[in-house]
């Protein structure tokens, strides 16, 4: 598989390729296309598996890059159906030892996931529109 530039600028995939046309796919849809080969010139410097990955929404890669388990990712979850939470309740309610939950909120905070608030009176944290959007996607891709 090699990265490649068709006619109308966009970069593809190529899947197969042929004496007059080849089979590139779109990135960012998945569809699939010939084009002949005259057209398309090849990309350099651009692995076809980075050319892939441009299909994937940007919220998405984040929580894929922050998020290292099971565990991070229901915690996230948990963000984004409950809104702002405080601290206290965080403590409480998940079965994370203080060090594992602050380490936790330190990489959602990093990675834009998450940010700090207040609710009713004291520190708490709400999901970001990132941290909405990503899961939001996540959950339709299902």
């Amino acid at each position: 598989m090699r990265t490649v530039r068709g006619p109308d600028g966009r970069t593809y995939l190529l899947v197969k390729q042929s004496s007059d046309s080849s089979r590139v796919r779109d990135p960012e849809t998945g569809d699939e296309q010939y084009l002949p080969n005259d057209e398309l010139e090849g990309v350099s410097g651009e692995s076809p598996l980075e050319t892939a990955a441009r299909g994937i929404d940007s919220s998405i890669r984040t929580i894929l890059t922050a998020v290292p388990n099971e565990r991070a990712l229901g915690l996230l979850v948990e963000f984004v159906d409950r809104g702002e939470v405080p601290i206290l309740d965080l403590l409480d309610s998940y079965d994370l030892c203080e060090s594992d939950l602050h380490g936790l909120l330190v990489e959602f905070k990093i990675a834009g996931l998450i940010e700090e608030t207040e609710v009713y009176g004291e520190r708490g944290y709400a999901a970001t529109t990132v941290a909405k959007d990503g899961i939001e996607r996540l959950r339709a891709s299902e």
